[in-house]
């Protein structure tokens, strides 16, 4: 029997059906059964593959080794670096974030001679660069408590902040050596990166984000990439894969060519035989020496003095010839192989 509606569950349903009610259950579980798909920036497209950022994490790791020595040394402290981040990003996502309060450093690679390339960019938070400051000046480096949003460098403290980042971008030349020989300069200092604009807004960059810990401070170390010069190196670094490549293919082709046109002295031996001094001072021309050794049997072949193949004798094209029925080296390759597997 089919159940019976009361009044005002009835009036429930219409009011449900008009307020659409009675579809969000429905509207819901299609929205949950939609296929998420990733979103992709058609107007700015990614110019670096993940191998490529991954190599860069990759040099980026050596050098925050050498940089954690270099500051250990200078500062007489513990310092810990350590690489957080590597993305490729829009430049204006980098500056857009600084202040008019921030100092950028620059620098130059030694790809080309260009009076117009774009520079790369070093920047450290106020913060941990005073505390290095006061540590290597005497002080303890708790200065942070000191500091506020508004602080300026003195022209003193930019003398001592271009001392240290001329040793932090000398290290970085350090770390690409494993992958490509360049070497970067240090160019100067910009106090007010915000009037200046050193990369093209819309060029791609790999920024990237070490921090940096002592024990009285903390803070953060990037390095703005360009993409010009991240090219440079990626397809310098392809031409010379491509030329070693190509130089062993030929040292092969070489070795081969003359290989194939070596002399090599092949031995045919049919028997051992002991004969004494006197028997061989009285051998003439037609006398038979006995080798106990049947007319069918086996000839032996030694190449380089060792012993390669055996065969039986025959003619060949009215020539003598051997014919090759078995392979020492081969066996006892197997045999050397078999034994290892056993041990």
């Amino acid at each position: 029997m089919s159940e019976v509606l009361s009044q005002s569950q009835i009036d429930a349903l219409l009011a449900a059906a008009r307020n659409g009610d009675m579809d969000m259950g429905t509207a819901e579980k299609d929205k949950s059964e939609e296929k998420r798909y990733p979103k992709y920036d058609f107007y700015s497209p990614k110019k670096f593959t993940r191998d490529r950022l991954k190599m860069i994490s990759s040099v980026f790791e050596s050098y925050v080794r050498i940089l954690s020595s270099r500051l250990n040394a200078m500062l007489h402290m513990s310092c810990e670096l350590e690489v957080d981040s590597v993305e490729e990003q829009r430049y204006f996502e980098f500056s857009n974030a600084l202040s008019e309060r921030d100092v950028l450093t620059l620098a130059e690679d030694s790809f080309d001679d260009a009076v117009e390339k774009e520079p790369i960019l070093f920047h450290v938070t106020t913060g941990i660069m005073l505390s290095m400051m006061d540590r290597m000046l005497g002080g303890d480096g708790d200065v942070e408590s000191e500091i506020n949003s508004d602080y300026q460098y003195t022209d003193i403290e930019l003398r001592l902040y271009k001392d240290f980042m001329t040793s932090m971008v000398d290290s970085l030349s350090n770390a690409w050596k494993n992958y490509i020989d360049i070497n970067f300069k240090y160019q100067r200092v910009e106090v007010n990166p915000t009037l200046v604009q050193l990369i093209g807004l819309e060029e791609a960059v790999v920024i990237v984000g070490i921090t940096i810990r002592t024990p009285v401070s903390r803070g953060r170390f990037s390095i703005v990439l360009p993409g010009t010069m991240l090219s440079d190196v990626f397809g310098l670094m392809n031409r010379e894969t491509a030329s070693v490549r190509q130089a062993s293919q030929r040292d092969s082709e070489e070795i081969m060519d003359f290989l194939r046109v070596s002399d090599l002295e092949i031995t045919a031996e049919f028997q051992h035989t002991t004969l004494r001094l006197e028997d061989i001072y009285h051998l003439h021309v037609g006398d038979v020496i006995f080798l106990d050794q049947p007319k069918d049997s086996n000839i032996f072949l030694n190449i380089g003095g060792k012993r390669w193949f055996d065969g039986k004798l025959g003619v060949f094209q009215k020539n003598k010839a051997v014919r090759i029925d078995k392979t020492y080296v081969l066996s006892e390759m197997e045999n050397t192989q078999d034994e290892g597997e056993r041990q």
